[in-house]
C-alpha cells in the first residue's frame, strides 16, 4: 500500500511504482540450521530481509528487538517449542500484532491443537 511510502505522494517526482517499498523483515526460528538457512536463502531471494533464530527463546529475544513484520515459527523445538513461542509475543504488546505462522513437520490432524 502506498502508506509505507516515508513521503505523501505528492512528494514523489516520478510515478509511484518507481520507488521500491521498505524491505520486509521476517524472523524464521527453526532449531535445523539448515532448514533455516534454506528458508532464508528463499526468502532473501524474494527480496525480504531475513533473521534466523535457532531456538524459541532467542526468536522472543529477536522479535522484541527487530519487530519483524512476520514470524515463521517451527513448532517443535527442544527447550520452548513454537507454541510457548507465540503465546509469549502474544502477551506482549510490542510483539502482539506480530502476524505468525507455524511451519512444521507434523502431518497428522491430531497434530494440530
Amino acid at each position: 500500500p502506498m502508506t509505507n511510502y516515508p513521503l505523501p505522494i505528492t512528494h514523489y517526482p516520478l510515478p509511484i511504482t518507481h520507488y521500491p517499498l521498505p524491505m520486509k523483515k521476517i524472523l524464521v526460528i527453526e532449531d535445523e540450521l539448515s532448514v533455516g538457512s534454506n528458508i532464508l536463502e528463499i526468502l532473501e531471494s524474494g527480496g525480504f530481509a531475513g533473521l534466523l533464530s535457532t531456538n524459541g527463546k532467542m526468536g522472543v529475544q529477536l522479535a522484541k528487538e527487530q519487530v519483524p513484520d512476520l514470524i515463521v515459527c517451527d513448532i517443535m523445538m527442544p527447550d520452548m517449542d513454537g507454541y510457548a513461542v507465540l503465546e509469549t509475543l502474544q502477551a506482549q504488546s510490542e510483539t502482539a500484532g506480530i502476524p505468525f505462522i507455524f511451519l512444521t513437520a507434523k502431518t497428522t490432524r491430531d497434530d494440530v491443537r
